[in-house]
């Protein structure tokens, strides 16, 4: 695991530094103090909202789920298509896109915490 943790760094060199963080059985893979990603069992997961879950839809690339108490949870993660593990051009573009659904995402829940209080 932890050679695959260090060749992300690498591949994600042209989106800009990343850092990870041990979480549970696999770790959380981080770009400006954003959630990005997530690595389980070496596999690569990035993160997706409803703008951007398309392009992982149309190849076919499974969700992260989980399963507690019997149900089947998933988050907003899909797996990594090769290309964006082979290329650091494509990991860049796939990295933005993850990138800005974290963004997208915070904001939402800003506004949510706002409208809250």
């Amino acid at each position: 695991m932890h050679e695959f943790i260090a060749y992300l760094h690498e591949l994600f060199e042209l989106l800009g530094p990343i850092t990870t963080r041990r979480m549970f059985d696999g770790h959380t893979i981080y770009h400006q103090g954003l959630p990005i990603g997530i690595v389980y069992q070496e596999t690569l997961y990035l993160k997706a909202d409803k703008d951007h879950a398309g392009p992982y839809l149309a190849l076919g690339l499974p969700q992260f789920t989980y399963e507690q108490r019997g149900k089947v949870i998933g988050l907003p993660y899909y797996q990594a298509p090769e290309c964006a593990l082979e290329d650091r051009e494509e990991a860049a573009i796939w990295g933005r896109r993850a990138f800005e659904s974290a963004l997208r995402m915070q904001a939402r829940q800003s506004r949510r915490k706002a409208s809250a209080s």
